[in-house]
């Protein structure tokens, strides 16, 4: 069994036990779920910003702990200043040491949209993200079918989400829908966490013309970053390169800073 197969067995075994803990109704009730969401869309391509989506994530089944240190707010306040698009926050306790409250943490303090990084295997984690402040949600394409991705995709568009659907083979981009705002590679293997951003640019030609972009994972080289959004990413997930050290909010701002740079030298 490869590490996303132990990942999704858990995941729906932990959702069944949070169902019994807390019903879709009792979701239904929290006082993010009648907010209106930020658009996700709209940040990520704003010409004014940076196009990073700064990730918060404590650890990884690959790394072991990255940040046991870092708190919540601090670091999207950071992120904030530092001039990210949007913000990713891992809710996944088991593997990934997030939880719940830090996504509701960062919400509290940031303004920019943030994405729900987690697992999704269930409906009721639509809805939960939801309540807990989101404004958009991940799916994963290696584990889900196309029609759990067009069912997910489209209760979350009726809840106001937006949909960010990851792919990392040209067999996955078959599941785009027209329910899903956007289409992200994952540069990581997740059966085997190996890390290559070769799949963004191989994959790049095969990905909806019309669809948002994003490179996620592997992304630590400003000037690779600028490549990237040069040939045509919109956006770029970035969370171990900034979790990895003791201040990841300023690990951030230099990130873009000098990713700036590299784009105004090669446009000029």
């Amino acid at each position: 069994m490869h590490i996303l197969e132990k990942i999704v067995k858990y995941k729906r075994e932990e959702i069944a036990i949070r169902k019994l803990d807390k019903s879709i109704g009792l979701l239904t009730q929290s006082p993010y779920f009648e907010s209106k969401c930020l658009s996700f869309k709209k940040y990520l391509t704003a010409p004014e910003l940076s196009g990073v989506i700064a990730e918060f994530k404590r650890k990884s089944p690959s790394k072991g702990i990255i940040n046991g240190e870092a708190k919540v707010k601090d670091v999207a306040l950071g992120y904030a200043k530092a001039g990210v698009s949007c913000m990713s926050v891992l809710t996944d306790n088991e593997f990934f040491g997030g939880s719940n409250d830090d996504l509701k943490a960062a919400r509290m303090t940031l303004m920019n949209p943030i994405l729900r990084k987690d697992f999704v295997v269930d409906e009721y984690q639509i809805f939960e993200a939801k309540a807990i402040g989101a404004d958009a949600v991940l799916l994963i394409a290696a584990c889900l079918t196309q029609n759990e991705v067009k069912k997910f995709s489209a209760l979350a568009q009726s809840l106001g989400l937006q949909v960010l659907l990851e792919v990392h083979t040209e067999e996955e981009v078959g599941h785009y829908c027209e329910t899903v705002d956007m289409i992200g590679v994952n540069n990581r293997n997740l059966k085997d966490f190996t890390v290559s951003v070769d799949f963004s640019h191989n994959l790049l030609p095969k990905l909806p013309w019309a669809a948002v972009k994003i490179s996620e994972s592997g992304i630590n080289d400003p000037q690779v970053a600028a490549n990237l959004q040069i040939a045509g990413f919109d956006g770029l997930l970035i969370g171990e390169s900034f979790m990895k050290t003791t201040q990841p909010e300023i690990a951030c701002a230099e990130f873009i800073t000098t990713l700036q740079k590299h784009k105004l030298q090669t446009a000029s």
